[in-house]
């Protein structure tokens, strides 16, 4: 019986309930990772499946962990 992926809720949350998590794991045919996002607060709603390479590059067009208005 395989695992489900590990789930790891973002350093931006606040109390405020917006929260996102991530979890990276293989795809389901094995031949590249993935990156899985989720809505905290629907953890069996949809998940968005992204390419590692897709998940650096949205992070690095974040602003500095702080530094949000």
């Amino acid at each position: 019986m395989s695992e489900g992926p590990s789930w790891t809720k973002s350093s931006y949350s606040g109390d405020d309930g917006e929260c996102l998590e991530m979890a990276p794991s293989p795809t389901p045919d094995g031949t590249a990772e993935a990156v899985h996002i989720r809505d905290s607060k629907n953890p069996t709603g949809p998940i968005l499946h992204l390419h590692p390479a897709t998940w650096t590059a949205f992070l690095a067009a974040q602003p500095p962990l702080g530094s949000r208005t």
